[in-house]
């Protein structure tokens, strides 16, 4: 296999003259590019690109972080990510941090000097600690805005509005919504948009935090029973499956007595054709957060934060 010595040998120039050429091209007489990349092609030489970016003071590692490996949310984000890194010859290493304390953001603070940048998802740091985190790296944050950082959302809390007011226009008049941590931004969205679209048309009972796990759902099944609810709204396809396991166990069937919205994916496979569906695309999520996090450390100058939020698809049954 050629190696760098071998070119510059074939086109008459030191090593170090031919590593600029291929790695930092405006340094070097454009003639003298020309010969070397001339070279390195009729050799048939690939170059490293771990030691170029190592030359040009980058390591082409790229960290995406994110709370916990329990909730399935961010597996094909991480998934999106990844491929969407190799398209941009960058190599992506997974971190479990949730950025709520002081030992956290030191932790990601050592990382800093091992990566380019970061892909943040801290749905429980402080927005203090958030914040300094993003400063130690270019950084986009995932499914979290705060003013002045480069976001990248999905739109849960419309879609979630949505299944409410199809509730309300199915009759139901009692509607709980089952939420994650009461410090998450997200949660915090979503409870604020439900509340909105039921507010002066049903009852709504907010039950949270709950982790997103099937044992969670199942410890607040009695609950929404007690409530006499007649339609929920679960952030997480864990807790609906444990929801509807231990309603059934207490004789409330789901979707005859009940109806809880659910991955589309789920719903099929369990024959719940009725309930509505929410369904987030997470490796296109994950793609997108990467991309522009690649523009963001490749771009030469500042410019204004990026804040994109994706559509998140809602199902309707035939009818609804």
């Amino acid at each position: 296999m050629p190696t760098l010595d071998d070119v510059a040998r074939a086109a008459g120039v030191s090593k170090s003259t031919a590593s600029r050429a291929l790695s930092r091209p405006a340094l070097v007489a454009p003639e003298t590019v020309l010969r070397v990349r001339e070279s390195a092609e009729r050799l048939g030489f690939v170059p490293n690109r771990a030691a170029t970016a190592l030359a040009r003071g980058r390591t082409g590692v790229v960290a995406v972080v994110v709370p916990t490996l329990e909730n399935a949310f961010f597996t094909p984000i991480i998934g999106g990510a990844q491929r969407r890194a190799a398209e941009s010859g960058l190599q992506l290493t997974v971190v479990v941090n949730a950025l709520r304390h002081d030992a956290d953001l030191e932790a990601l603070t050592q990382l800093s000097a091992q990566v380019d940048g970061f892909l943040l998802t801290a749905p429980l740091g402080s927005e203090s600690r958030t914040l300094a985190a993003c400063q130690l790296k270019p950084t986009v944050l995932v499914d979290r805005e705060i003013p002045g950082v480069s976001s990248v959302i999905a739109d849960t809390a419309t879609a979630f509005a949505a299944v409410a007011r199809h509730f309300i226009r199915r009759g139901h008049r009692r509607i709980a919504l089952v939420g994650g941590s009461n410090r998450s931004w997200q949660n915090e969205q979503r409870t604020e948009a439900v509340s909105a679209a039921t507010r002066g048309l049903a009852e709504l009972a907010i039950l949270d935090p709950m982790p997103p796990t099937f044992a969670a759902g199942t410890e607040v099944a009695p609950a929404i029973a007690d409530r006499d609810v007649t339609a929920v709204i679960p952030y997480a396809t864990a807790l609906a499956l444990g929801i509807i396991f231990a309603l059934g166990a207490r004789g409330i069937s789901v979707p005859d007595d009940m109806a809880i919205t659910i991955e589309r994916q789920v719903a099929t496979a369990l024959g719940l054709t009725t309930m509505p569906t929410i369904d987030v695309d997470g490796p296109e999520l994950g793609r997108t957060a990467m991309s522009t996090l690649h523009d963001l450390m490749t771009r030469d100058t500042a410019e204004t934060a990026a804040r994109l939020r994706l559509p998140v698809p809602v199902l309707y049954p035939a009818g609804g």
